[in-house]
């Protein structure tokens, strides 16, 4: 079975000269060693990459022996989050964030994963809340391109017993 060891960032690679698509999910797109099936019954594949990374739209799969695989980011249940200013989009920005929830930031909108609850809260919040279907490309965080899922840790890196409160550990994002 064919392997795809690197991983080409649009616009470093030819297009024209793909030997085939691979349409993912996000999730999808964030993995290391995974079987994938080219788009069009054209043959599987092993994705193996030294370690997980996020693999864009328009990306190319170079896979051993084969040839360069364009990767297309297939459409996912989403919600376009807006608002009447910028500044209480910025707001409903923060809320996200603070709540680690992978988010793609559009101008003069927000995407995130479809979720009801989330909706409810954005919704309280004062923004416009609606459901799209489209791909799905979050921004890769402060820790780096690293998959969703939260990324950092919060370790504090002393070495006392944690019998006590936390009031004087100020993590900035309300884990407190």
């Amino acid at each position: 079975m064919p392997r795809a060891h690197t991983v080409l960032p649009a616009g470093y690679w030819d297009a024209a000269k793909a030997v085939g698509t691979v349409t993912l999910d996000f999730d999808h797109r964030c993995r290391r060693r995974l079987r994938l099936e080219r788009d069009g019954s054209a043959g599987a594949f092993l994705l193996d990459l030294p370690s997980p990374r996020h693999i864009r739209d328009g990306d190319g799969l170079v896979l051993t022996g084969v040839g360069i695989v364009a990767v297309r980011a297939a459409p996912e249940d989403l919600m376009e989050v807006r608002c009447e200013a910028i500044a209480d989009l910025l707001r409903m920005a923060w809320h996200i964030g603070n709540r680690h929830i992978p988010a793609e930031l559009r101008g003069d909108r927000l995407r995130i994963r479809a979720d009801h609850v989330l909706a409810d809260m954005l919704t309280g919040l004062g923004a416009i809340v609606t459901p799209v279907s489209a791909p799905f490309d979050p921004e890769g965080g402060a820790y780096g391109d690293s998959p969703a899922g939260g990324g950092h840790g919060h370790s504090h890196g002393h070495g006392h017993d944690h019998d006590h409160g936390h009031d004087h550990h100020h993590h900035g994002h309300g884990h407190g």
